[in-house]
């Protein structure tokens, strides 16, 4: 990580330490909107969160896939409720448009407008509080001008979806992959929950006494807690990858890699930190939702197994 990007990051973090503890968290996705606009709003203003894809001719940050990556794993980290994912992706698609309209990405840029990208039209990221939509199928882009909208059920609470139909639709061309970088852009969100989530367990570990020691101290439980840090180094470095050197099989790789390791560290701590684990007031339930809920978002790990597979028998 270069040294802009370690600024980002510590940027970003100190917003989410000051703005983002556990009672905001719940307080924003109990909101009307689902997140906490006054910290969107931050985001937007300190850090340009929303503006770091967009090129600086159209006044953005002209960063790259991988800034994106870099404060969505920081928001993943505290499960901060945001429309950064969905906004970022829309850009991305009116931005692969042949004459991009300027007038939206700016107000997507300035975090004025929210956007979201249809890759699946029933569990839309953003759909809810969407003012733009853009729908990637069958190798095309077409925005959706009008649509409606309507809440999903869900079983992360920190993160809200929404069925969307289209009502009207604008051809704005070919499809440049956008289902990847959504891949690689929530990989990088599940590596900061995974992170986050393998730390909080350390630390419980380390003040729950059983037998007259804490429980950390346990080899066995060292053991369990060593090679899930080895989990999530390995997944992060997949991930780091393919939002630095984006292609079809990097996205797939790191999305699976990324998938495995909240999973498994979510289910872990759940078990590590015993019943507390699983009560309204203990934020580890949440982690663990968030684990399973993206497990299924943005294309199922099937999906990126067929993928894979399709890749090395065409190769071999």
């Amino acid at each position: 990580m270069n040294e802009e990007r370690e600024l980002l990051r510590d940027t970003v973090a100190a917003l989410v330490a000051k703005h983002a503890n556990s009672a905001a968290v719940r307080a924003a996705m109990e909101s009307e909107r689902g997140y906490d606009d006054g910290l969107w709003q931050l985001l937007c203003e300190q850090v340009g969160a929303a503006a770091l894809v967009i090129p600086e001719e159209l006044g953005g940050a002209g960063g790259e896939l991988a800034d994106a990556a870099t404060v969505l794993q920081e928001l993943g980290r505290a499960l901060v409720p945001s429309p950064l994912l969905g906004t970022t992706l829309a850009e991305l698609a009116l931005l692969a448009a042949p004459e991009p309209d300027t007038e939206t990405i700016e107000a997507l840029a300035a975090g004025t407008s929210i956007g979201a990208l249809v890759l699946d039209a029933d569990y839309v990221v953003n759909g809810d509080i969407a003012d733009v939509a853009v729908a990637a199928t069958d190798g095309r882009l077409r925005r959706w001008t009008r649509f409606s909208a309507e809440a999903a059920t869900t079983m992360d609470p920190t993160r809200r979806l929404a069925a969307l139909r289209p009502q009207d639709t604008v051809e704005l061309g070919p499809d440049p992959g956008l289902a990847d970088t959504a891949a690689s852009l929530l990989a990088a969100e599940q590596i900061g929950a995974a992170e986050l989530c393998l730390e909080l367990t350390v630390e419980y570990t380390k003040s729950r006494v059983q037998f007259g020691r804490p429980i950390g101290s346990f080899q066995a439980l060292k053991h369990r807690m060593a090679d899930l840090y080895v989990m999530i180094a390995a997944a992060k470095a997949v991930v780091s990858e393919a939002c630095n050197d984006p292609s079809p099989t990097t996205a797939a790789t790191a999305r699976l890699a990324a998938t495995e390791a909240l999973c498994t560290v979510a289910g872990e701590s759940i078990q590590l930190h015993g019943g507390i684990a699983i009560t309204w007031e203990h934020d580890m339930h949440l982690y663990f939702k968030r684990a399973h809920g993206s497990a299924q978002l943005l294309g199922a790990p099937q999906e990126m197994l067929r993928r894979l597979e399709s890749e090395v028998f065409q190769t071999s």
